[in-house]
């Protein structure tokens, strides 16, 4: 494994460190670990906004004991793409361990186990989109494999219940849906499995109890996105709808064994995906043809829960590509990888055979021909590679086979094992990733001393489309701006961020997308006045600082500037690509306090945190007190104890009416995310249940040790 990372980095030294994970991931772990360091349970970071609320990112792994670990390293490591790389081949070793155990644990023999959990992490999907890019996808899938081989091992009684619970919660709450959705299957399928290989109620049961534990502690990880889902732009996923993006068909298993094919997934690269992002193993289709099918019928029951696995894993990625808030069912293509090879390990150490060899040579030869023409007709102006590959692997088999009659499984599969790596840097060379490249600086030391060094809290006002960032272009924009979440890279606070979630009606505002670009009316918008409390937005957002990209307004600074605002001097590192807007008299969001406005009322502030605000406050006739924070669901208010009716100002800013006679009263403002209470109580249920499952585990094992209490044996 670590072999085939170092000749992919050989390569292209950036590889891991892509899309997503250049512009998201990496992000969120400097953040978040900075948070902690500073003593901080992240909840809310408020000047970031839409993109502050972790809670309903999910994604943070915010009750993830690993992804906390990472969190908290991930500002020690200057070099960002390094941290991006020894983070996924770490999850990519798990994932391949994990395909080994469950190999085993179905009767597979080590050496074609081995394969089996060396092929899986260099699928192609896995490859093309979670390598360079969605790693809390990768992350999710290890943890899922290595709760299905504990589960076997469990239902079995040959363990107990605590290491399937770790691996199932360590899924849920990586907070990536897909996992979710994976680790309740795989502990269904398991279910049925173990039942139809041993009818006892009594392990469907055990199953299934730990399947609640774990999902029960694993609530507080989604509970608050979901229940925050009316606010973001979430709210209208519903149903289900098919439009063909990241779905893949069944035909495309027949190029799973093509080093050079292409796919027909429709994806960010239009409808035919140049990258062999459906590719399993060069051996896994051939190798069918040695496998005697007539005695593996004899075993179908042992193998119920890995086919169950791969029959709902077709259906699944065949489509729709859209399920409520689940979309995009290719994401899942990594699964069937690890279902088809599990599979393969089991056939070929318990039913590998060469017998009749003539009969099945030519099988063989003829799976390898309509490979080679199913990918053509997939890339056919790549007809010579698939040629070639075609007889590379005809040539390759049969020195395979060779080596197996003549020194036996292990020296065949030994060099199986030999030609996963070279494969996956043939790939990376010749096809391109099938995902963006930001070109974000990878150290983090690098991209501080060439940014400026910004006070306080920055809106960027600017579109990441209007700048061409590729490897050729030497213009890039980060000197000067700050799109994704590069500004986390930067500890610096900006308002704008990543989020897959966002809040509509401040999302509406600025119009301000997934990565924190914005259009052309957002500076209007900042700077309208509202009619409520005659204050600009950018008073209500307490702005220290506006940057407006050239591309986006380039004749901004030969116009006034805003009242209370002047056109400041451009720092030499982003001269030519920024306009820099700041307040006349320096800062206001380090003042105490986040009120942000008043109405018919006073308001002294007395104490400020991230999750609350006490604050003094009169109104003879009543009146309203507004906060620069964003009124997201699970902030409350409480005026000398009794409570109050929190409200979003535009749906966006938060604010309380105070009665008439309110007289030097104290408000309170606290944040809980939704859910959180009930999510505390699921887990306590969760750990209960499980302290249940294990006492009654090692009950059980004393009553079968021969002389114990209660024998059985």
């Amino acid at each position: 494994m670590s072999l085939g990372f170092l000749m992919i980095v050989s390569v292209d030294p950036r590889y891991f460190y892509a899309d997503d994970t250049e512009s998201g991931a990496v992000g969120n772990w400097l953040q978040l670990g900075h948070l902690m360091r500073e003593g901080q349970f992240p909840s809310l970071v408020l000047d970031q906004w839409m993109a502050g609320n972790y809670p309903v990112e999910g994604q943070g792994g915010l009750w993830n004991p690993v992804q906390i670990f990472i969190n908290y390293i991930a500002p020690s490591v200057d070099n960002m793409a390094l941290l991006a790389t020894l983070v996924k081949l770490a999850f990519a070793i798990l994932l391949g361990w994990g395909v080994y155990r469950v190999a085993l644990e179905y009767g597979a023999r080590p050496p074609w186990a081995a394969l089996a959990g060396a092929a899986v992490p260099f699928a192609g999907f896995t490859m093309y989109f979670e390598y360079p890019s969605w790693v809390t996808s990768l992350i999710g899938m290890a943890w899922v494999v290595q709760a299905w081989a504990s589960g076997i091992r469990y239902a079995r009684g040959r363990s107990g219940p605590i290491p399937v619970f770790v691996f199932l919660y360590l899924a849920i709450s990586v907070g990536y849906v897909h996992a979710a959705l994976m680790a309740g299957v795989t502990v269904g399928a398991l279910m049925i499995g173990e039942y139809v290989y041993r009818p006892q109620w009594r392990t469907t049961v055990k199953l299934a109890a730990v399947g609640v534990s774990a999902a029960a502690c694993g609530a507080i990880t989604f509970l608050p996105g979901l229940l925050t889902s009316s606010v973001t732009w979430r709210t209208g996923e519903e149903g289900a709808l098919n439009d063909n993006f990241l779905t893949a068909p069944w035909s495309e298993t027949l190029t799973a064994s093509i080093p050079s094919s292409v796919s027909a997934i429709e994806s960010w690269t239009g409808e035919t995906t140049t990258a062999p992002i459906t590719y399993i193993a060069w051996f896994a289709v051939p190798a069918l043809a040695f496998v005697a099918w007539r005695a593996a019928q004899s075993s179908l029951r042992e193998l119920v829960t890995p086919l169950v696995l791969l029959v709902f894993i077709l259906l699944f990625t065949a489509g729709p590509s859209d399920i409520g808030q689940i979309r995009w069912p290719a994401r899942l293509l990594p699964f069937v990888a690890v279902f088809s090879m599990v599979l393969l390990a089991v056939l070929l150490s318990r039913f590998g055979t060469l017998r009749p060899l003539r009969a099945r040579l030519v099988a063989a030869a003829l799976i390898v021909l309509v490979l080679v023409i199913r990918a053509s007709s997939a890339g056919p102006q790549y007809f010579g590679r698939h040629l070639m590959w075609g007889v590379a692997i005809l040539a390759v088999g049969a020195v395979a086979l060779y080596l197996g009659r003549r020194f036996g499984a292990e020296a065949l599969v030994g060099l199986l094992i030999l030609t996963i790596a070279p494969i996956a840097m043939y790939q990376v060379m010749t096809y391109p990733q099938a995902l963006n490249k930001w070109y974000l600086p990878t150290s983090q030391a690098d991209a501080k001393a060439n940014f400026p060094d910004f006070e306080g809290t920055t809106l960027q006002l600017g579109k990441r489309a209007l700048t061409k960032i590729d490897e050729e272009t030497p213009d890039r924009p980060w000197t000067s701006q700050v799109y994704g979440n590069y500004a986390k890279d930067l500890d610096l606070d900006y308002v704008n961020a990543y989020t897959p979630v966002g809040h509509a009606a401040f999302a509406s505002l600025l119009c301000m997308g997934f990565d924190g670009s914005t259009c052309p009316d957002a500076y209007g918008n900042v700077f309208r006045v509202d009619q409520y409390t005659g204050r600009t937005h950018a008073d209500l957002m307490r702005l220290d600082r506006v940057v407006l990209q050239r591309k986006q307004y380039p004749d901004a600074d030969a116009h006034p500037a805003p009242a209370g605002w002047h056109w400041a001097p451009v720092p030499e590192v982003a001269k030519g690509q920024i306009y820099i807007l700041e307040r006349d008299g320096g800062p206001v969001s380090g003042q105490a306090g986040r009120v942000s406005a008043t109405v018919n009322a006073t308001a002294e502030p007395e104490y400020t945190s991230v999750t609350s605000e006490r604050v003094r406050v009169s109104s003879e006739l009543g009146g309203s007190v507004v906060f620069a924070r964003l009124a997201w669901p699970g902030y409350t208010a409480t005026l000398n104890g009794e409570p109050l009716t929190t409200k979003g100002l535009g749906g966006t800013f938060l604010y309380v009416d105070l009665p008439p006679g309110t007289h030097d009263a104290e408000l309170v403002i606290n944040f809980r995310p939704p859910g959180q209470r009930l999510g505390f109580a699921a887990m306590g249920f969760g750990l209960v249940l499980l302290a249940a499952l294990t006492v009654l585990y090692y009950r059980d094992r004393r009553r079968e040790k021969p002389g114990g209490s209660g024998q059985l044996r």
